[in-house]
Parts: C-alpha cells; sequence; structure tokens
C-alpha cells in the first residue's frame, strides 16, 4: 500500500472534527474530490480487450443518426467560458453508450477527457443541440483534469481521478459553493 500525504488540516482538535484543505483539494483529492487507489490497468471486456475506448479506434461504433454528435462543439465551463471543443466520444464497448469527451483545450493542443455523466445538452427552445455545458468547473480549471497516460486507453485509477476532480468542483470550483446555505 502506497503512503499518501493528507492535505488537509482538522477544523477542530476533538476527535472526528471535519477537515479543511491546505491546498487544491479538487487536486489533492479531498472530500468529494477523493479517489480510490484502483488498479493502474485498464477496465477489460470479457473477450479481454479495453472496454473503454475512442470511437477512433473502435471500428463499428457511430452517433446515432437521430443523435446529435458532439465532435466539434465547443464545451461551455461553469464560468460561462468556452473550455475547448470535442474532438472525439469514448465508448464503453460492453454496455454500448458515451463514457467520456475528449476535448481539445481552447488556445491549446492539450487533450482532457470528460466524463459524460457531467454533460448537459442545452435542448429547449432555441438553443438546440449546439454546445455542451459542464456546471462542475470552471474553463480554466479543465487544465489541472487528471490526464491519462495513453491517448487511446483509460485506466481504473485514471478513471477515478478523473471523476473525482468533477465531482470535487461541485463544491470547491468556485468561491461560495462551500459555504452553508441559509
Amino acid at each position: 500500500m502506497a503512503e499518501y500525504e493528507l492535505k488537509a488540516v482538522p477544523a477542530d482538535r476533538y476527535n472526528g472534527s471535519p477537515i479543511i484543505p491546505t491546498g487544491n483539494p479538487m487536486v489533492d483529492g479531498i472530500g468529494p474530490a477523493a479517489w480510490a487507489n484502483r488498479s493502474d490497468t485498464p477496465d477489460l471486456t470479457v473477450h479481454g480487450k479495453n472496454k473503454i475506448v475512442p470511437m477512433r479506434t473502435a471500428p463499428g461504433y457511430t452517433i446515432a443518426s437521430n443523435d446529435p454528435d458532439p465532435r466539434g462543439l465547443p464545451v461551455i465551463a461553469a464560468d460561462k467560458q468556452v473550455a475547448g471543443t470535442v474532438l472525439d466520444v469514448w465508448v464503453d464497448r460492453s454496455e454500448p453508450q458515451v463514457r467520456y469527451y475528449e476535448v481539445q483545450l481552447a488556445g491549446s493542443e492539450e487533450r482532457r477527457l470528460l466524463p459524460a455523466g457531467y454533460v448537459q445538452w442545452p435542448n429547449f427552445g432555441l438553443w438546440g443541440n449546439d454546445k455542451l455545458l459542464v456546471k462542475s468547473i470552471t474553463a480554466a480549471q479543465f487544465r489541472d483534469v487528471p490526464v491519462t497516460k495513453r491517448d487511446d486507453q483509460i485506466t481504473l485509477l485514471e478513471e477515478d481521478r478523473i471523476m473525482a476532480y468533477y465531482a470535487g468542483g461541485h463544491l470547491y470550483a468556485m468561491e461560495g459553493r462551500a459555504e452553508p446555505l441559509i
């Protein structure tokens, strides 16, 4: 078991006191941004192939003709800024569905994965399906999304860290989100 440095301090001196992050809680894995140290290997199908892959490497997988194709669409972050553009869609070969969107960051060649569960499609009124909305993090915070070691696969550990980062954004991404509501 690897050693882990907790980047937080207790709020008070009593046992069970909540912890207060001392760094960037979304990167440091504090609270809702915590992840499990799962195996750093890809999840596999029953046939021994990588379970989650980009469509560019998965012949036979396409976007249904009645569904919007997100490739080329802008990703609008919680601060209403463009975080980047969708380059590819990552699919699950075991349960045919979209798992991630591969986003090229605005003004950069860098790419980050965006879990499908954190995307909202504005499909109402005059908006149409011309953008993807992400309410959990800001456009600048996309640069800190954990990256995969390879551009054609994702490991169980990488999945946990990426999901945790976006989950942590709901509490830590913007000032005021962590404050109590009265």
